[in-house]
């Protein structure tokens, strides 16, 4: 795929695309020329979003309100994905966490971050991928995270459900590539976005040394992309600590990880 081509045609369907990570695969890949669908649960913040790039970049902009943590948000998106003008790039990046340990959790909770991260992640990889693999070009990114690498919360489930979207993009991704269509698993460290604040996680003791700009994690996925790389770990600093992870003795892991959530309220938005 490349995505550097000329196509005034081009058109990338972002989920989570009005804040951090998603809102920023959004402003760079209109700036880039592509046209937008863009996915989240708040129309008017969508709205603003859309009207926002169109206006600075001049592209189009559609918007699809919709919750993906429910068959209904899921179904919606899917539809698109499969109808309408082709979607070449779909961004995987609505996600939650939970602020509060296993033990202490709810069912509720639990099932509702696996909706979202995981179920929702596999139904619309698959969306894409069967247009896409007949038209054989087009391109999946599935943002996990380098927590998905090691137990580093302890009580978290947060991280056991990026492990499977690391691992089920790279899968996929192998049997996608003959077909001339690429899924890569993208896996930053902490970034600075609305996201530990809204799951209630108190973030304040991370070194500042540890956070990454959305926006330059965005520019490293777009070349590894590029490159066709199945796993994208941006910043040479959590590259070393992904091979920490997948290498250190358990026992110096479990001695090192901690548990950052703290009591701060309970938004998963």
């Amino acid at each position: 795929m490349t995505l550097d081509r000329p196509d005034n045609e081009r058109r990338a369907l972002v989920t989570g695309a009005t804040a951090g990570i998603g809102a920023a695969f959004a402003r760079r890949l209109a700036a880039d020329g592509w046209h937008l669908v863009l996915v989240a649960r708040d129309a008017a913040r969508l709205a603003a979003t859309a009207a926002e790039l169109t206006g600075r970049h001049g592209r189009e902009v559609e918007t699809i309100p919709a919750d993906l943590s429910t068959d209904d948000g899921c179904a919606t998106v899917e539809r698109r994905l499969t109808e309408g003008s082709p979607i070449e790039l779909l961004v995987n990046n609505a996600g939650i966490s939970l602020n509060t340990p296993f033990l202490r959790s709810s069912a509720e909770d639990e099932a509702r971050l696996l909706r979202l991260n995981v179920h929702a992640v596999m139904r619309l990889t698959l969306a894409a991928l069967r247009p896409m693999t007949e038209r054989r070009h087009g391109a999946v990114i599935n943002v996990s995270s380098v927590a998905g690498f090691g137990v580093v919360m302890p009580g978290s489930t947060y991280s056991a459900s990026k492990a499977w979207v690391t691992n089920f993009s790279e899968s996929v991704g192998q049997s996608a590539r003959p077909l001339g269509v690429r899924v890569m698993a993208l896996c930053p460290g902490y970034t600075r976005t609305e996201f530990h604040d809204r799951a209630g996680i108190n973030m304040s003791k991370t070194p500042e040394w540890m956070w990454l700009r959305a926006d330059d994690v965005v520019a490293e996925a777009l070349r590894d992309l590029r490159k066709g790389k199945l796993v994208s770990v941006p910043a040479w600093k959590y590259k070393l600590a992904v091979a920490g992870l997948r290498h250190a003795p358990r026992r110096l892991l479990e001695a090192v990880s901690r548990d950052t959530r703290g009591r701060i309220g309970r938004d998963d938005g």
